[in-house]
């Protein structure tokens, strides 16, 4: 589904991605660990075409994205969660799911209430608070509230950027079940995370990066159990 082949990029002139590939299977939840400054984020951006690369290539489906805008990557079915989740925190969760609609086929009644219906199957929770602003949510809710939003779009992979970032262990393992509930839903993950020992217990396979590079591959037990897990993350 996604393929990243020898990508780089860079701020400016300073250089941050040094040749990543990678790849992520249809219906995979798959983390890339690694510890604050690696280039997780910058690999998320380079992506979404947020950042262009200086040289490689990013398909999605055999598509080439490395020329296309942000939207036009959401549009082909693309959905980014960023760190601190930047909801609308003025809108109410019902707007806020409601702009999730951004292709102009998707804002036909009967495709907004379908898509509605889903998000509130799966997070009850979101229809409780449907008229509360973003800005009255608990961090939990929030994190809910921006994955249901790429959801809303029709998204068939999810980039998720550090979903649990500042939140307490309880709502950790809120995040966890709900990353779990989406894999469920059949729609592929790729999990940005610090928290490695979430990020494997929920995820098929795992990549560690370290300064721009990817360092170790595996399946999520063997990256539990190997060595450099710990000496690279301290888990």
């Amino acid at each position: 589904m996604l393929k990243l082949v020898d990508l780089h990029s860079a701020y400016g002139a300073t250089p941050i991605l040094f040749g990543v590939s990678l790849a992520v299977n249809d219906g995979e939840t798959v983390a890339l660990l690694g510890r604050n400054g690696m280039g997780k984020t910058t690999l998320l951006k380079t992506i979404m075409g947020f950042l262009k690369p200086t040289r490689g290539q990013v398909e999605f489906h055999g598509q080439d994205l490395t020329r296309l805008t942000p939207h036009e990557i959401a549009q082909l079915g693309v959905g980014y969660v960023p760190e601190n989740r930047r909801i609308f925190p003025g809108l109410t969760v019902r707007e806020n799911l409601e702009l999730g609609l951004s292709a102009e086929r998707a804002r036909t009644p009967a495709i907004r209430a379908e898509r509605l219906e889903q998000v509130f199957q799966h997070f009850p929770r979101l229809k409780e608070r449907l008229h509360q602003t973003g800005k009255t949510l608990s961090g939990g809710e929030q994190q809910m509230l921006a994955i249901a939003r790429v959801m809303m779009a029709g998204a068939k992979l999810i980039l998720m950027d550090e979903p649990t970032q500042g939140l307490a262990p309880a709502l950790v393992r809120h995040i966890r079940e709900i990353i779990a509930e989406v894999k469920r839903l059949g729609i592929t993950v790729f999990l940005v995370e610090q928290n490695a020992r979430m990020a494997l217990s929920v995820c098929d396979r795992g990549y560690i990066m370290e300064k721009g590079l990817i360092v170790f591959e595996g399946a999520s037990s063997a990256l539990r159990d190997s060595p450099v897990t710990r000496e690279k993350l301290g888990v």
